[in-house]
């Protein structure tokens, strides 16, 4: 993993505070356990108590709730630079799962940890704050997508913000970026079969506005693409540090 100064998370945080000696310091102390996960198997079960939260520093996870019925709603999916579990800690409960889609870096951070940092540095809590509102902020999204957005809308505005989110921790920009998921994955996150999403990604391809081929999202048209999603990227909040 990198040093904490040069983490994702840093460069993350740094879309809203410029972050001070001190707070990198508090950072840098967060990340101090550092582990390892398989893909496949959770790092955190829906309904586990006492856990702790994770910082992704690589690799990409799922978030996702189980129903009674075995099927799997995937609620979102995490990447370098995002929290995972933070609920699970101040709520108790965790109430979804998060399995890696690919072997993943993380750092653990306990709740006294967490809290005696939210305690040092308030800025950086507030930077956090951020982050987990910016997390919401997606999430009403990605119901505004399932419930309202066809399935090529949907599907356009959920890879423009995944290349969004990559770009601010330097891992995507406008032409692409590199992406593990399946169709599968995207089946269960957009609300669609297989099936579907394999028709809604020929019919971007074939209408000459992006691609999704052997692990790689390839933006041919950007402009195109984000008029067909309707895509305002405002709620990302991406535009520079608010706090000096």
């Amino acid at each position: 993993m990198k040093p904490a100064e040069h983490s994702p998370l840093t460069r993350k945080l740094s879309a809203f505070v410029a972050l001070s000696e001190a707070e990198l310091a508090v950072l840098e102390r967060l990340h101090q356990r550092r582990r390892s996960f398989v893909a496949g198997r959770d790092m955190v079960h829906q309904g586990q108590s006492d856990q702790a939260a994770y910082i992704l520093s690589e690799g990409w996870v799922c978030s996702y709730k189980i129903q009674r019925d075995g099927t799997r709603q995937i609620v979102d999916f995490q990447v370098p630079g995002d929290f995972l579990g933070l609920r699970s800690v101040l709520l108790r409960t965790s109430d979804h799962s998060f399995e890696p889609i690919v072997n993943i870096k993380a750092a653990e951070v306990l709740k006294d940890d967490l809290l005696a940092a939210f305690a040092q540095t308030p800025r950086l809590a507030t930077a956090i704050l951020w982050a987990a509102s910016r997390d919401e902020a997606m999430v009403v999204e990605h119901l505004v997508g399932i419930g309202r957005r066809d399935a090529d809308a949907r599907m356009a505005h959920f890879l423009l913000e995944l290349g969004s989110r990559l770009a601010l921790v330097g891992m995507g920009s406008k032409e692409g970026y590199d992406c593990p998921l399946t169709q599968y994955h995207l089946a269960d996150a957009l609300g669609l079969s297989a099936v579907h999403v394999n028709r809604v990604l020929r019919q971007l391809r074939e209408n000459g506005l992006a691609t999704f081929r052997d692990g790689r999202v390839s933006f041919r048209d950007h402009d195109g693409l984000v008029d067909l999603a309707e895509f305002d990227s405002a709620y990302l909040d991406q535009t520079g540090p608010l706090l000096k």
